[in-house]
């Protein structure tokens, strides 16, 4: 930061008290100091625009003409860790006025640190690259309308981010990154011109403004879960949802740790056993963990296996999105895998930063008209601490993305673990409310057992307006002799998507 930006450090506070009311304190905290500077993809990659007046966005399909906005606000010096966002709103403003397409940018967070004076689109730093051209991005935060009407201003409301920040959720740096993209169609008129905290109006500059504090109501009582140790069906202390809803289109849902790709209980590679049991439960998404990608235990690339497996089985078009579990998207290793009879109409893959060799994979579809996005990942085997960690990254990187939000996987934390816990604070978990309504289906000596015990799961949103449960199961997959074709268990829910 140079000395002379100090400056643009402008702290403003406001207690807000309201009577007949909760009492609460607010304090409004305006940030204007961005170390903004623009990232230029193609023949500009090693071109480092430091400090200047005018940030830009373009989307192109010539890597050359790509640009990308980048701002790092002080979220580290300025707020406690922990303290309490009630919002967070990042505002820019045009600066040139030359380009009339109305553009969408997307706000994204920016996960590396980088320096102003050096950042290039493949330098963060000195001799530091991004781990991916054009910075290090991770969940997508807030999209923005921009025009090219110079003076306009844009918001983007960052609040859940700037949280996740503040309480550390991403490690001991606190610094607020983000990464301004126009993900949209290549043009020549999406070319943007924004100004930047070098602009000499201090009007113009980017802002992040935070109010802090929140509202004094009643706590919310936590939600409590144990180890089922009753039959099925039981009742359970969860808070459960609206009773389920007629009337809509079903959703299958399978979640299943296949065993690196379908190693059974016998030692018998065989993903056949696997996608022949996963067809017959009928399912409409099927989440995979410990597929592999031409790795040692199978050697077979597993995500087309179990495609063509399942195409071949069902009689029916699969799609999929793979994630390969230390970030690594294109190499071998083990992974989580999304596979869908509907078409995929958005995916992505992020490597966990608490990882211990961890991703996430998420997809888009959509059924009776509503989008459904979809999110599998696979917790740490080893740590309690670290699988809390793991949780709430990936919690908070779920808040963004849009709803109706479905998370499953294999968590390796029976209910009562911390980590589950950070779960149940946005998301139902699809079998404890289908044992709380009688829908909860296992077999003679299971009361959803998946593993040793209850680690495989299905959450969904508590915020989602579309998705209510009708029934969930774990199957008994054993043959004669006694064999699994995986050493877990599925467990598969009904939704009804209204």
């Amino acid at each position: 930061m140079h000395l002379s930006n100090l400056r643009r450090l402008a702290l403003t506070a406001t207690a807000i008290f309201a009577a007949a009311a909760p009492a609460f304190a607010q304090t409004t905290l305006t940030l204007t100091d961005s170390n903004a500077t623009t990232l230029r993809g193609g023949t500009y990659a090693s071109t480092a625009f430091g400090v200047a007046a005018i940030v830009e966005t373009r989307a192109s399909s010539d890597p050359t003409y790509v640009r990308r906005a980048l701002f790092k606000f002080d979220t580290n010096t300025t707020l406690a860790q922990g303290t309490p966002i009630a919002s967070a709103k990042l505002t820019i403003t045009v600066a040139a006025g030359s380009d009339p397409e109305t553009r969408q940018l997307a706000a994204y967070h920016e996960t590396s640190p980088y320096d102003q004076r050096v950042a290039t689109w493949m330098l963060r730093s000195a001799g530091t690259k991004w781990s991916a051209g054009g910075g290090d991005k991770a969940a997508r935060y807030a999209v923005g309308t921009i025009t090219g009407t110079s003076g306009s201003k844009v918001t983007f409301d960052v609040t859940t981010l700037v949280n996740a920040i503040v309480r550390g959720d991403f490690g001991s740096s606190r610094y607020t990154r983000i990464l301004l993209i126009d993900e949209g169609a290549s043009s020549k008129l999406s070319y943007k011109q924004i100004y930047s905290d070098d602009a000499a109006d201090p009007s113009v500059r980017p802002t992040l403004t935070i109010v802090t504090g929140k509202v004094a109501t009643k706590p919310a009582t936590t939600p409590t879960t144990g180890p089922v140790t009753t039959p099925v069906p039981a009742p359970v202390t969860t808070p459960v949802p609206a009773p389920v809803t007629t009337g809509g289109v079903n959703l299958r849902i399978l979640q299943w740790n296949t065993h690196h790709g379908g190693f059974g209980t016998d030692n018998v590679y065989s993903p056949d056993r696997i996608a022949t049991w996963a067809a017959k439960m009928q399912p409409d998404v099927v989440m995979f963990n410990e597929i592999e990608r031409s790795d040692y235990w199978g050697n077979q690339d597993q995500p087309v296996v179990y495609r063509n497996l399942l195409q071949a089985k069902t009689g029916r078009t699969w799609y999929y999105v793979f994630a390969q579990e230390f970030g690594q998207w294109s190499s071998t290793g083990k992974g989580n895998l999304i596979l869908s009879r509907y078409p995929i109409t958005w995916s992505t893959q992020h490597e966990l930063v608490h990882n211990g060799d961890r991703s996430i994979a998420a997809a888009s579809i959509t059924v009776n008209g509503r989008n459904i996005t979809l999110i599998s990942t696979h917790l740490d085997p080893d740590s309690q601490p670290l699988r809390l960690l793991q949780a709430t990254e990936i919690t908070t990187w779920a808040a963004p993305q849009p709803e109706n939000r479905i998370i499953a996987g294999d968590m390796n934390a029976w209910p009562d673990q911390t980590s589950i816990a950070q779960y149940n604070k946005s998301y139902f978990d699809s079998w404890a409310v289908a044992v709380s309504r009688g829908s909860a289906l296992a077999f003679t000596g299971n009361t959803g057992q998946t593993k040793s015990g209850r680690i495989d799961y299905i959450f969904y949103s508590k915020s989602s307006a579309n998705l209510s449960v009708v029934s969930s199961q774990v199957y008994d997959t054993r043959d004669a002799r006694g064999v699994m074709p995986s050493d877990h268990r599925p467990v598969l829910t009904v939704f009804n998507v209204k």
